[in-house]
């Protein structure tokens, strides 16, 4: 097997979901379950981030008239249906059915329908960028896939084929990132990009306060509230 990763670019007005991604820093969508056949799609997504964000963006998401999937100018016409799972203030999860998806230019359709049998999906959705990652058989032609995904985009959207590679981290504890504060999120990015986590240690609070112009305090509550929260995660699931 072999993973693919294509990523959608989104201008500012080219498509109504997306752009709520580009106006809410810390918005983030990850479709950790995706499952199509030829006709039907059926997902699970986990939108994280603040509750103003999500608050303003749940509406239009859970709106069954439109499709959150179409990357052409035609409307589709799939049937759709969306049901809220679980909400919380910072973490909402959401369940997605479609049926007649031939009719729709989305990649679910499209890589199902150029794969077949045994895909598997992830997506995440934040800021401009939408990323798709497929887990296909090794003598998929990726080119192929890629020129009918390409074929018909809408002004605004840009398509790349990211990477080729390996398979890794498929379905990695994303519940994980769920547990975080979008500040929390944030500054433990912030510390894995700069290295404190780094054996030897590259960076230190103080030069994560300063990276993210907050105070030294905040920064270390923030760092000790994060590593608390995923060791009794871990704790609860391997112990």
């Amino acid at each position: 097997m072999r993973e693919f990763e294509f990523v959608l670019t989104y201008d500012s007005g080219a498509d109504e979901v997306m752009d709520y991604f580009l106006e809410h820093e810390g918005l983030r969508a990850h479709t950790g379950s995706c499952f199509a056949n030829d006709r039907s799609m059926w997902r699970i997504d986990h939108l994280v981030g603040p509750e103003s964000a999500l608050d303003a963006v749940e509406p239009r998401f859970l709106d069954e008239s439109v499709c959150n999937e179409c990357l052409d100018v035609e409307e589709c016409t799939s049937n759709r249906e969306y049901q809220v799972l679980q909400t919380a203030p910072e973490h909402r999860v959401y369940f997605t059915r479609r049926e007649e998806i031939q009719h729709c230019h989305s990649i679910p359709y499209l890589a199902v329908d150029h794969v077949g049998d045994g895909l598997l999906i992830e997506a995440e959705r934040s800021g401009e960028e939408y990323v798709w990652r497929l887990l296909v058989p090794e003598d998929c032609a990726v080119g192929a896939l890629y020129d009918r995904i390409d074929d018909g985009l809408r002004e605004g959207i840009s398509l790349e084929l990211s990477h080729v590679s390996e398979p890794k981290n498929w379905n990695d504890g994303y519940g994980t990132a769920a547990l975080l504060s979008p500040e929390e999120r944030e500054t433990v990015a912030t510390a894995v990009e700069s290295g404190y986590y780094g054996t030897p240690r590259e960076s230190t609070v103080a030069d994560l306060a300063a990276v993210l112009e907050t105070p030294h305090s905040t920064v270390q509550y923030r760092l000790q509230r994060a590593e608390e929260k995923v060791m009794e995660r871990f704790a609860a699931e391997s112990l």
